[in-house]
C-alpha cells in the first residue's frame, strides 16, 4: 500500500485493497525479417509494427530493443520518396524523434530502426532485423 506522500507502508494483507493495473503496449520480435516481412508479421500476429510519437513511447521501445538478438530492431517508419517524408504506419508523420547523428541521406527503401541504445537509424528495408509490434 501507498500512504498519501507516495511512500510504501505495510497494512493487513486481507483488507480489500484499490490496485494499478500494467498492460505492456509492445513486444520484441526475435527473429529477423525484413521491413515488409515484419510489418506483415506484426499486422497479422498482432497489431501493427510500433510507431514512436512520444519520449514515453520511446522508453518502453528502447527497453525491448535492448533485449533483440539483432544490433538493430524494425520500427514501423518508413521513407516516402514521393512527398519526401517519413511517416509512421499509424498515418502520423515523424514529428518526435530521436534519429543518431548519421550523414545519410533519404533515399527509396529506407525504413526506421532503433539501436539498443534507443537512437534511430535509416536502413535498406530488404535487410533483417527483429523487429517491434504494438498490441
Amino acid at each position: 500500500m501507498t500512504t498519501s506522500n507516495g511512500k510504501w507502508s505495510s497494512d493487513i494483507c486481507t483488507d480489500p485493497k484499490p490496485f494499478y493495473c500494467y498492460d505492456d503496449k509492445v513486444i520484441l520480435i526475435n527473429e529477423s525479417k525484413t521491413w515488409d516481412e515484419a510489418l506483415t508479421y506484426c499486422r497479422v500476429n498482432h497489431h501493427d509494427l510500433v510507431s514512436i510519437t512520444d519520449r514515453h513511447q520511446q522508453r518502453w521501445v528502447e527497453k525491448r530493443a535492448k533485449m533483440a538478438d539483432t544490433k538493430f530492431v524494425w520500427l514501423g517508419m518508413r521513407y516516402t520518396c514521393t512527398l519526401d517524408l517519413w511517416f509512421w504506419v499509424n498515418d502520423r508523420l515523424v514529428c518526435f524523434n530521436n534519429w543518431a547523428r548519421d550523414n545519410m541521406d533519404e533515399q527509396c527503401g529506407m525504413a526506421g530502426v532503433m539501436k539498443r541504445d534507443g537512437k534511430w537509424y535509416k536502413k535498406d528495408d530488404h535487410k533483417k532485423f527483429n523487429f517491434i509490434c504494438a498490441k
